[in-house]
């Protein structure tokens, strides 16, 4: 015998799914995360057999500061990596940050992702070193890590302060080491690190994190002043 599935009353919200204790967005945060390390992974195998002793390979698409060219590098930048170990530096906090922040909702990744990508590259091509090619994803990994260190300041969630604190504990070293002492060692020798990108990544999320801040509550507001249906 076959029964009516009962039909939920006005205003109820769905059963949560059972079964798992991953998140909801666990699978596509992978699956667009991963192929997003996926597509640097391809593009540094090209990279890798364009560059000889005559060719800078895709490192010429990099960011070159202040000349108009350069800004083509702002949106290609972040994909290309000078080496396999520049590129396997950035791998595994850029899978891990990712996931985190993609499992907050696909507009919220899409959103702070344009964010730090814009900011950050801009940052580097209007403040970086002259004449210099910049290319890597450390500034998205810094700006992902600092907009999950500070959402939680701007949204006054327990939870995602919580979440901030205990990333603060694990890579939060890395703003000292990445931003401050990098850019220290930039003044009295060449380091051939960006701390430009890393600062200015780490800016973008933390102004990522007040906009979406922001417009969560600008939302909460327009749905709580609408009025009742009966």
């Amino acid at each position: 015998m076959t029964l009516p599935a009962p039909v939920p009353s006005p205003g109820s919200k769905p059963a949560r799914r059972s079964g798992t204790i991953l998140p909801d967005h666990f699978a596509p945060a992978l699956i667009t995360v991963g192929g997003l390390a996926l597509l640097m992974i391809v593009v540094q195998l090209v990279n890798g057999l364009m560059m000889s002793s005559t060719s800078a390979g895709l490192v010429q698409f990099g960011i070159e500061s202040r000349d108009l060219g350069g800004l083509l590098g702002v949106l290609t930048a972040p994909l290309i990596h000078g080496s396999w170990g520049h590129l396997l530096a950035n791998l595994i906090p850029l899978l891990v940050l990712g996931i985190l922040l993609f499992v907050g909702g696909v507009r919220q990744f899409v959103a702070v992702t344009i964010v730090v990508w814009l900011v950050s590259g801009l940052g580097v091509w209007l403040f970086g070193p002259a004449n210099t090619l910049t290319v890597g994803a450390s500034g998205l990994v810094f700006g992902w890590l600092a907009y999950l260190v500070a959402r939680g300041v701007f949204t006054r969630n327990w939870a995602q302060i919580g979440i901030g604190l205990l990333l603060l504990a694990l890579w939060g070293g890395i703003f000292w080491t990445g931003i401050v002492k990098t850019a220290w060692l930039d003044v009295t020798g060449e380091t051939g690190v960006s701390w430009q990108g890393h600062l200015f990544g780490a800016l973008g999320g933390v102004l990522a994190a007040f906009l979406v801040a922001r417009a969560d509550r600008t939302v909460d507001a327009t749905v709580q002043s609408r009025p009742a249906l009966s």
